[in-house]
């Protein structure tokens, strides 16, 4: 899965498998987590957003399925 660099306070990398629908979230601390069956303009709406942190709030936490790696 090609990682991007993302600017924020507190999420580093976000990645993203279309075949299987998952999102992979890197955060500062070293964490990462991914979250499945997320269509692929959720993910796009990450890449644009004006704050990372703030959208993965607002539309993917509660949301989504999701596990630690």
């Amino acid at each position: 899965m090609e990682m991007h660099l993302v600017d924020s306070s507190n999420v580093s990398a976000i990645g993203y498998d279309e075949d299987s629908q998952t999102l992979q979230v890197e955060f500062n601390s070293g964490a990462t987590y991914q979250y499945f069956d997320v269509p692929q303009q959720i993910f796009e709406g990450m890449l644009d957003a004006g704050s990372v942190g703030q959208y993965l709030n607002q539309y993917v936490k509660g949301v989504f399925r999701y596990s630690r790696v």
